[in-house]
């Protein structure tokens, strides 16, 4: 990576029941909607089920990239919660609860015992069990959590939220605010395309190819379609990226269009 070009977002959702289809992971499209809140984006995203050595292999990968990582799932103190002990496998450094998360958890079980109006026991087997919940990978930093006060935790450039979207979407707004506001582009990402009819996605590469070196800090995609409700066989082809230069790279992309003589449908906006 060059000493210009920001560092790319990743995400890893874990959890059996995405895969199995128990449950819609509803993650990515919000993480998506915050980084590109403050003019980011998702470089990619990984889906891993609850095996310790699928989750520890994805996680070796993570810590060892230059690439910025969330992991959402599995920080939980259960037996099929297993994300802790991935991250510390994957780093190689032993576990270790991490003194103020340990704080945290007896705060939010005194809150607990207040609700319910009993007495506090810290002693008690399953309180002691749930200081589980703040042994982290030695050297790890922890994320706050607004909502029941448990802990998330960073290591490096990787950080680790719970499976819940109440819980884990304002603690990766905390961490893109608190670690990477330095990132933070004030040029927003946009996208314009619009819907070609009869024509090859092949055809059209060189334009495509053409537009990527006209304006920098622009993409090209095409996305094409055999059996579209609304516009049957087609191609959705576009250009995304930095404002200044999304619009006309957008008319020289209709330019070349008309000048190859494709049947142009509707545009579409995002």
């Amino acid at each position: 990576m060059s000493s210009t070009e920001s560092p790319a977002f990743g995400l890893i959702i874990v959890g059996d029941e995405i895969l199995s289809g128990k449950r819609t992971d509803k993650h990515m499209a919000r993480v998506i909607e915050l980084l590109g809140a403050r003019g980011l984006s998702l470089a990619w995203a990984e889906y891993v089920g609850d095996d310790p050595a699928r989750i520890t292999a994805a996680l070796r990968r993570a810590f060892e990239g230059p690439d910025i990582v969330f992991s959402t799932g599995g920080i939980g103190a259960t037996p099929d919660d297993h994300t802790r002990q991935c991250a510390a496998a994957a780093l190689g450094v032993p576990l270790a609860l991490h003194p103020e998360a340990a704080q945290l958890i007896r705060e939010r079980m005194q809150d607990t015992a207040r609700e319910q109006g009993v007495p506090y026991e810290p002693d008690r087997a399953d309180n002691v069990h749930r200081l589980n919940m703040g042994v982290f990978p030695q050297g790890a930093s922890i994320i706050p959590n607004p909502y029941n006060k448990i802990p998330g935790f960073s290591v490096h450039d990787v950080h680790f939220v719970p499976g819940f979207p109440v819980m884990a979407w304002p603690m990766v707004e905390w961490v893109l605010d608190r670690r990477y506001a330095h990132l933070r582009r004030e040029v927003a990402i946009a996208e314009r395309s619009l819907i070609v009819f009869g024509a090859m996605e092949a055809s059209l590469t060189p334009l495509m190819e053409a537009l990527e070196s006209e304006f920098t800090g622009i993409k090209v995609f095409s996305l094409p379609s055999v059996d579209h409700p609304q516009y049957g066989r087609h191609i959705e082809l576009g250009v995304k990226g930095d404002t200044r230069q999304l619009e006309p790279a957008y008319a020289r992309l209709k330019r070349g269009l008309s000048d190859f003589g494709a049947s142009i449908g509707a545009e579409l906006v995002r």
